[in-house]
């Protein structure tokens, strides 16, 4: 095997992993942002590219431990200002990882719906109380999973820019 073909391996197998840590961030189960920083890491200790690769591994190791990081906090708290608690999230992800196995894909969804829902109306004892709890839930859902995927996006970024360049 000549060296083109191995780094052609080296490229394709990172492409793979960096692609799959992208599909992560709405399959349970596939930690997203470290298979995106896991794909330059092996392009950056196989690959060719010269010197620059540690710097676009380095980028990489920033954007992905900034990402991990505002993932968690930023809608951490939003959902303590509007005073929904921890245990709600936490039913929603359980009824949503059941919810996804019991109805592929689209029970991950009604699944977490449910499971905040749920937990909301038993701390709260009403459905119009409930579902605007259930609604702020939803909405910090949707911002982890933006986050997170920007900053897929960006370690993506990082490294075509490392391929083309370095």
């Amino acid at each position: 095997m000549s060296l083109t073909d191995t780094q052609a391996v080296v490229s394709v197998v990172a492409a793979l992993a960096i692609l799959a840590g992208l599909a992560g961030v709405v399959v349970p189960g596939l930690p997203a942002l470290p298979l995106c920083w896991g794909g330059v890491l092996v392009w950056a200790l196989f690959g060719a590219a010269g010197p620059g690769r540690w710097a676009v591994l380095a980028a990489a190791t920033v954007v992905a431990a900034g990402g991990t990081v505002v993932k968690y906090l930023w809608p951490g708290r939003n959902l303590k200002r509007t005073g929904v608690p921890t245990s709600s999230m936490l039913a929603g992800g359980l009824l949503g990882l059941v919810g996804f196995f019991v109805i592929p894909v689209v029970g991950l969804v009604i699944g977490f719906v449910a499971g905040v829902w749920g937990a909301e109306r038993l701390r709260l004892g009403s459905n119009q109380l409930a579902w605007p709890a259930t609604m702020q839930a939803l909405k910090a859902a949707g911002l982890s999973m933006l986050v997170e995927f920007g900053a897929g996006l960006v370690i993506a970024v990082l490294w075509v820019a490392g391929l083309l360049f370095v």
